[in-house]
């Protein structure tokens, strides 16, 4: 039985990446009926992206949302720093599928702003090469987290992750994302938004944020490589969805016929995106 829900933000997928969970999210999406789908950047890692490397799970993820999109389902693409080229695109319209910088909603008389938060990123938008760099490490620090974590599990013994606990212990890590969700509250506040909805730090939150000029609600959708997370609206409230705390629950079986895609043609509509 689908859970119906009025609005479903997820970010940081990053198809094409070996730390993608992939499956994971597919069975997700399966177990889910949204009125609303809000893609909130870096669905796909067009900077990592590679003819050789796609795996049919990652184009079923793709075809899901392509299925929701033909039914009843209202799909946002927000684009990030990862899949910036599609900004080129920006308010193109297919269907039931928009492509978008940034999403302003009413929810319940709420205003609510939903952007990926790239725009915040120094590194990104100044020395992109260097985020380019992070991005191939970070990739690679999740492929041998992968291979530590499945030892583990085999050991009986609780799965470790490698960049949660740098980010946890390493000082400037830890105030970046205290800044991050500062700034976007503040600048939520100064429009006079209720709620600010992010991606790209790939950190779920979702917390009240106070200052002198009012106040408002930060939200975090966390990503799809180590938290495996999305933010769930449905009856007026919020809520942090955890594919662990879950995933006993939900379904493996594919039950719709999605059309067929293959990863020579995805590889041919990035490359002509890119171009």
């Amino acid at each position: 039985m689908k859970r119906n829900l009025d609005l479903v933000v997820i970010s940081d997928v990053h198809l094409g990446t070996y730390g993608c969970k992939a499956k994971e999210l597919l069975r997700y999406l399966n177990s889910i009926n949204p009125k609303t789908l809000v893609l909130n950047g870096d669905i796909i890692d067009i900077w990592q992206f590679k003819k050789s490397y796609f795996p049919k799970p990652h184009l079923k993820v793709i075809k899901k949302i392509i299925s929701l999109a033909t039914k009843d389902t209202t799909v946002y693409y927000i684009t990030g720093n990862h899949d910036e080229m599609f900004r080129k695109f920006t308010d193109f319209e297919l269907g039931k599928l928009k492509v978008c910088n940034k999403l302003c909603l009413d929810m319940n008389e709420k205003k609510t702003w939903i952007f990926h938060g790239d725009v915040f990123d120094a590194s990104v938008q100044h020395s992109k090469w260097i985020a380019k760099l992070g991005g191939k490490g970070y990739d690679l620090l999740i492929m041998i987290n992968n291979v530590v974590n499945w030892f583990l599990e085999k050991m009986g013994k609780e799965k470790y992750s490698f960049s949660k606990k740098i980010k946890n212990n390493v000082k400037k890590a830890v105030k970046y994302i205290g800044d991050f969700e500062l700034t976007a509250s503040e600048l939520a506040i100064d429009n006079h938004y209720d709620y600010v909805i992010c991606g790209h730090i790939h950190q779920p939150q979702m917390r009240q944020v106070m200052n002198k000029k009012g106040s408002c609600t930060y939200l975090n959708s966390g990503d799809w490589i180590e938290n495996l997370s999305a933010l769930e609206y449905h009856n007026e409230e919020w809520k942090v969805f955890y594919y662990d705390d879950h995933k006993h629950t939900l379904k493996d079986d594919e039950t719709e016929e999605i059309q067929e895609i293959n990863t020579s043609d995805l590889y041919k509509i990035v490359t002509n995106f890119s171009s």
